[in-house]
């Protein structure tokens, strides 16, 4: 399986300087957030795959108008052709406003998490907008990174965490990929292409779920 994550930046060539079949290899799209509605309604109106994404911090603007045509996948777990895929946008709260929490905030969105993730079996990729505490975060109370999730993946165990919201520009020192506890922490700041061996079929726990996030999407994969 193919899939491109996305945050933060819009790539110009993905955007303005578009050619046509670009996208046509992804099986999917995930987006860790901090990118314009626009800008995701295009990408999964160019890809014959779907889009899913995480809200960044300085994402409030999709309150009023989401991307059309995506899939917000903020607080749930999703199935998708049996990849089990958790979403947990939002940064370390710094200021008063949308999408920011305190690490207690982020750990009860998690725990509300685990009947989801114990049906289905665990989690293979976990999509945020910040880093987990101390695996590519920066020491500025803006780019603080999450326990919660440090935690999270002691729990689970998941193969990959995506995250953004650290851009590449901030240093020259800032790594892409990062692991902890073996899993593979990785920045997805602008774009990073990811292949996965294709997951194996849903069973029966987690393909009930499956079915339940299609009723309510609307969608069919």
């Amino acid at each position: 399986m193919k899939i491109l994550a996305v945050a933060d930046e819009e790539c110009n060539a993905l955007w303005d300087h578009y050619i046509p079949g670009r996208l046509k290899d992804y099986d999917l799209i995930l987006s860790s957030g901090d990118l314009k509605a626009s800008y995701l309604s295009f990408l999964v109106t160019m890809a014959r795959c779907p889009v899913m994404y995480v809200h960044g911090n300085h994402d409030t603007a999709y309150e009023r108008n989401p991307p059309e045509g995506c899939d917000c996948i903020d607080d749930k777990l999703v199935i998708y052709k049996g990849l089990r895929i958790l979403g947990l946008g939002g940064c370390y709260q710094y200021r008063p406003g949308s999408f920011q929490y305190t690490d207690r905030q982020m750990r009860a969105r998690i725990r509300r998490l685990r009947r989801q993730i114990k049906q289905a079996g665990g989690v293979d990729i976990v999509v945020t907008h910040a880093p987990p505490l101390g695996v590519g975060d920066a020491e500025d109370p803006a780019h603080r990174g999450f326990e919660a999730f440090l935690e999270l993946i002691d729990s689970y165990h998941p193969t990959y965490l995506l995250h953004g919201h650290i851009h590449l520009s901030y240093g020259h020192n800032i790594k892409r990929e990062n692991e902890y506890n073996g899993t593979k922490v990785i920045n997805v700041c602008e774009r990073f292409t990811l292949d996965i061996p294709d997951p194996e079929p849903c069973y029966t726990k987690t393909q009930e779920i499956c079915n339940i996030f299609l009723k309510i999407s609307g969608r069919t994969y």
